[in-house]
Order: C-alpha cells, then sequence, then structure tokens
C-alpha cells in the first residue's frame, strides 16, 4: 500500500507541475502575471522533474532559458543519483554499517 501511495503522490506531483508550467505558457502569451522560476523548480525538486521535462517538451515552455534549464538538469541529475543509491542501498548499506564502529 505504501508504494501504491508514493506513487500515487509522485502522480500527483508530476500532474501538478505540468498544469503549472501550462499555466505559466499561458500567461506569457497573454502578457499577465507569471509563476517565478523558483516555484517551477522548487515543483521539480520536490519530485515534479518528470512533468517539467513533458511541459518542457510539449508546450515548449523553458526550452532555452539560462540558468533555469541548467538548474532543471541538476535537480534532474541529483534525483537519478539519489535513486540509483535507493535502488542499490540492500547492496552496499549493509556493508557500511557492519564497518561502523
Amino acid at each position: 500500500m505504501t508504494v501504491l501511495l508514493s506513487l500515487a503522490v509522485l502522480l500527483f506531483v508530476n500532474l501538478t507541475t505540468f498544469l503549472v508550467f501550462w499555466w505559466d505558457k499561458a500567461a506569457a502569451r497573454a502578457g499577465r502575471w507569471r509563476v517565478q522560476e523558483s516555484t517551477l523548480l522548487g515543483l521539480a525538486l520536490a519530485g515534479g522533474s518528470l512533468g517539467a521535462v513533458f511541459a518542457q517538451k510539449l508546450l515548449r515552455h523553458k526550452t532555452r532559458k539560462e540558468p533555469f534549464r541548467s538548474l532543471l538538469n541538476l535537480i534532474i541529475g541529483g534525483q537519478l543519483a539519489l535513486a540509483i543509491a535507493w535502488i542499490s542501498a540492500p547492496n552496499w548499506l549493509p556493508q557500511l554499517v557492519a564497518q561502523m564502529p
């Protein structure tokens, strides 16, 4: 059940991130109030990086804007590194704990 709940939360965060990117793109076209880049990056950092990437590709939004693009790539790289560490933890974590004084 915990895995399903985690997946549901991730789906919700990514969908929300995509919708916020869509809203910002619509606001940019209409010349209205925009969502701050820090908010967009914060949503990606909170787990919405897939939603952010899909929004960039599908909406062609924030694709050339620097340093936004580089920061988003850094967030994605960090999340991938954490995911790899989490998945491989059963292999290295017991050895690390056994070596502790």
